[in-house]
């Protein structure tokens, strides 16, 4: 039987340039341009669905040409999106990044639409769609900072995601901040690189270690850090901090390898593995991502 996750965020087209030259601010060089179905919630609900879980979307989509190809995209590759917001005057969002051989030149989301949609994309959780306020959800929950600080705020103080395992991830070293109204949430567990660890806990780390154990100090019950090809670690509350180093693998790509490996390290545990073992495969998932292979 498969197994239903909400994952709550930003579901928009991604639009990347990508060079086999190492860039810096000015160049101009020969590379490919892609466009595909992108987004933090829309990259980990591909990802489980390659482990074979149902992922549930709840985000905001226009109904323009633009999301109506994406909502058809997500239809063929099996994530249901029957529960997602459409707008008639909202237009669909778009993220646009720049990628060189140094990687990941400069990015701009424009998330504008999933902001205005506000609460109106959680209303299945509260109409009796998904859950009530007399039944809440009580399954595991992806959700990334894409959302407003204000409705981030609503979500840890509310009833509706009290029960939920609720994995957190933020979209963007520049929103991670939007993620302090949640550290308080008793069953969050945070998913961030070094740097947003670093804005988090408002200080500068040397390593993924030293990063766990710091959002460990400003109340994160659990916390799984990264650092790029440098060794992450898991920190959790009463039990061992553990580590684990990626494989070493050719960059080809770097957006989306956040959520890769997040949504990889979700389907583990649902698996049943042991946190050793599910931090290793997920970062094995995140290395093979980058490398261009996105087979399980």
């Amino acid at each position: 039987m498969t197994k239903s996750i909400l994952c709550i965020g930003s579901v928009l087209w991604d639009v990347i340039g990508r060079s086999a030259s190492h860039m810096r601010v000015g160049s101009d060089v020969p590379g490919r341009i892609t466009r595909i179905p992108g987004g933090v919630a829309m990259n980990i609900a591909m990802t489980l669905r390659r482990f074979g879980l149902t992922p549930i979307l709840l985000t905001s989509i226009g109904r323009d040409a633009e999301g109506d190809e994406l909502i058809a995209e997500a239809a063929r590759m099996g994530i249901e999106t029957g529960f997602t917001y459409r707008s008639e005057d909202l237009p669909t969002d778009v993220y646009m990044a720049i990628e060189g051989a140094n990687g990941l030149i400069a990015a701009i989301a424009d998330a504008h639409s999933l902001e205005a949609a506000d609460d109106k994309i959680l209303r299945p959780l509260t109409d009796g769609r998904l859950a009530s306020d007399d039944a809440p959800y009580q399954g595991v929950v992806a959700l990334d900072g894409n959302l407003t600080t204000d409705l981030l705020s609503r979500i840890a103080q509310g009833s509706a995601f009290a029960d939920t395992d609720l994995r957190i991830a933020p979209a963007s070293p520049g929103k991670a901040n939007r993620l302090l109204a949640l550290i308080s949430h008793p069953r969050a567990t945070f998913y961030v690189n070094r740097e947003e660890a670093g804005l988090l806990c408002q200080r500068q780390f040397d390593d993924a270690i030293t990063a766990a154990v710091g959002l460990g100090t400003i109340g994160v019950r659990r916390a799984l850090v990264t650092d790029g090809g440098n060794t992450a670690a898991e920190m959790m509350v009463g039990q061992p901090l553990i580590t684990s180093t990626p494989p070493e693998v050719m960059v080809t790509r770097v957006t989306g390898a956040g959520d890769t490996f997040m949504a990889a390290h979700i389907a583990n545990e649902i698996a049943g593995l042991d946190r050793q073992t599910a931090l290793s495969r997920a970062l094995e998932a995140a290395a093979n991502y980058v490398a261009g292979d996105t087979s399980l």
